[in-house]
């Protein structure tokens, strides 16, 4: 198998892996800017801390490596159309995407989604280099958690609302009732 058809079935194989949508911003002295990320995991609860992987030929690698504050919006299952645009598939400049949807400053003036299911605030505190992408570990210092509001995953290079299984049971028992 070549390098080509290993590198084409890998993404293949990804393609079958669902994983949450988040969007990773950061504003500091190198800019504000976001981006679309599913390559998102827990490390450790103690210290809270996450890894975001980030391909290192985006110029957002090195905006977030240089202002090291960041957002982790783990996004609602109606905001499909912010994943595309901070994933770059549409035309949407930076500015304008973050004018089309609710925003506040969070801990070091951070863009943190006012409607996401989740925001992580933190400092990226570690990097390394593996192939394309950088894993950047980052101390979490700062949570909120929303208890509406599905979840949205990508899976077979599509984006998917995930319903929540307390409003699922919740909508089921009103139905029976009726």
């Amino acid at each position: 198998m070549t390098n080509d058809d290993m590198k084409r079935r890998f993404r293949d194989a990804m393609a079958c892996l669902p994983a949450a949508v988040n969007v990773i911003t950061t504003d500091g002295p190198s800019g504000r800017c976001g981006l679309t990320a599913s390559a998102v995991c827990s490390v450790t609860d103690e210290p809270p801390t996450m890894l975001v992987c980030i391909n290192q030929a985006s110029y957002m690698h090195d905006v977030l490596r240089e202002n090291r504050s960041v957002c982790i919006n783990v996004l609602a299952g109606e905001y499909q159309d912010l994943a595309r645009d901070f994933a770059g598939m549409t035309s949407c400049p930076m500015d304008e995407r973050f004018a089309r949807h609710a925003w506040k400053p969070g801990r070091s003036a951070v863009p943190v989604l006012s409607h996401a299911i989740a925001n992580l605030e933190g400092t990226i505190v570690e990097l390394k280099s593996v192939g394309s992408h950088s894993v950047m570990f980052v101390r979490i210092d700062e949570i909120s958690v929303s208890s509406d509001g599905d979840g949205l995953i990508y899976f077979a290079r599509q984006f998917h609302r995930l319903v929540r299984p307390v409003a699922a049971a919740a909508s089921a028992s009103t139905q029976c009732a009726r």
